[in-house]
């Protein structure tokens, strides 16, 4: 509330010092009032309710927003999600540039698309790191990296990968829809654990995850991830408004196959046209400017096509 107040009394200031300008110019124009600024924040600056949307759903699993305690919680989350614009925006740049890497991969290895703002909702679609040190795209703790076979150590860690971490997250979901015999309680396991699930299913006597009682995280977990959905699948009902050169792009690269150590990578990209800094902007995964790789290991380093960076520009 105090923020709003801030907000409307900063729109106050803004309002009347154009007026003021204008005055300054235009004899005429009718001296400013504390009804007319009242009048104005009221008409330019609107906060409306959201309709709920029929047939919402994830992964073809209905929410069922006639009950009414699942309705007002997935109101929460569609008000929140479209009304902080900045961050909608920024999501809606970054699905343009990596969807098209994170869908074909959730296909190939029989996830339902919807599962790619389950990513979104974890990472906003950036590398992050939480302060419980899961990592990259899909969050992924140090220990289940491990189980699921990806390289993590000071030299490397596949969690930046993106295809690699992506099929991980696959792996993962799989075998929670064999367990729970649903995708919603699959996602859910995500963010509470296979363990967590089950021992609040078998608590509450319940099957579905729209009938438990969970945490702050989990309890919004599922209707985030919907919410998401809904908004970057109908960005003009959302008032979101863009071109699509407003949209981040992706990247074409190729693969560069490396089976020694590497010394300096400052000296590697050299003969690719590229610096250090757009070497980690594609293989984030490579954590230092050296690759050890004393067992002799294969490994695709991605390289961007040439043409698409410039380095040493303003210097």
């Amino acid at each position: 509330m105090k923020m709003i107040k801030k907000v409307l009394a900063l729109l106050g200031v803004l309002f009347t010092f154009g007026i003021l300008v204008n005055a300054t110019q235009n004899k005429s124009v009718t001296p400013v009032t504390q009804e007319i600024i009242k009048e104005k924040l009221i008409n330019d600056y609107n906060v409306y309710a959201i309709p709920m949307p029929d047939n919402l759903n994830f992964a073809g699993e209905l929410v069922p927003i006639e009950n009414p305690d699942i309705r007002e919680r997935m109101d929460r989350e569609l008000l929140v999600n479209t009304y902080w614009q900045s961050n909608g925006l920024l999501l809606f740049k970054r699905a343009n540039k990596y969807f098209p890497i994170i869908e074909p991969i959730l296909k190939e290895q029989g996830v339902p698309e919807d599962f790619k703002y389950l990513a979104v909702i974890e990472s906003s679609l950036t590398q992050a790191v939480s302060p419980a040190r899961a990592t990259g795209f899909w969050q992924i703790l140090k220990g289940t990296a491990k189980e699921y076979g990806l390289e993590v150590n000071e030299n490397i860690d596949e969690r930046y990968h993106i295809e690699k971490s992506t099929k991980v997250a696959c792996r993962y979901l799989k075998k929670a829809k064999e367990k729970f015999g649903s995708w919603t309680l699959a996602a859910a396991a995500y963010n509470a654990g296979r363990t967590g699930i089950i021992r609040q299913l078998e608590k509450q006597d319940a099957t579905s995850y729209y009938d438990l009682l969970l945490g702050e995280e989990t309890g919004r977990y599922v209707f985030r991830i919907v919410a998401v959905k809904e908004i970057l699948s109908n960005p003009k009902q959302y008032g979101f408004n863009f071109r699509n050169e407003d949209l981040y792009e992706h990247i074409p690269t190729f693969n560069v196959l490396v089976d020694e150590p590497i010394a300096d990578f400052n000296k590697f990209v050299k003969q690719y046209n590229i610096n250090y800094k757009i070497l980690k902007l594609h293989n984030p995964w490579l954590r230092e400017t050296r690759l050890n790789n004393t067992s002799g290991k294969e490994y695709l380093i991605k390289i961007p096509r040439e043409g698409y960076y410039k380095t040493g520009v303003g210097q």
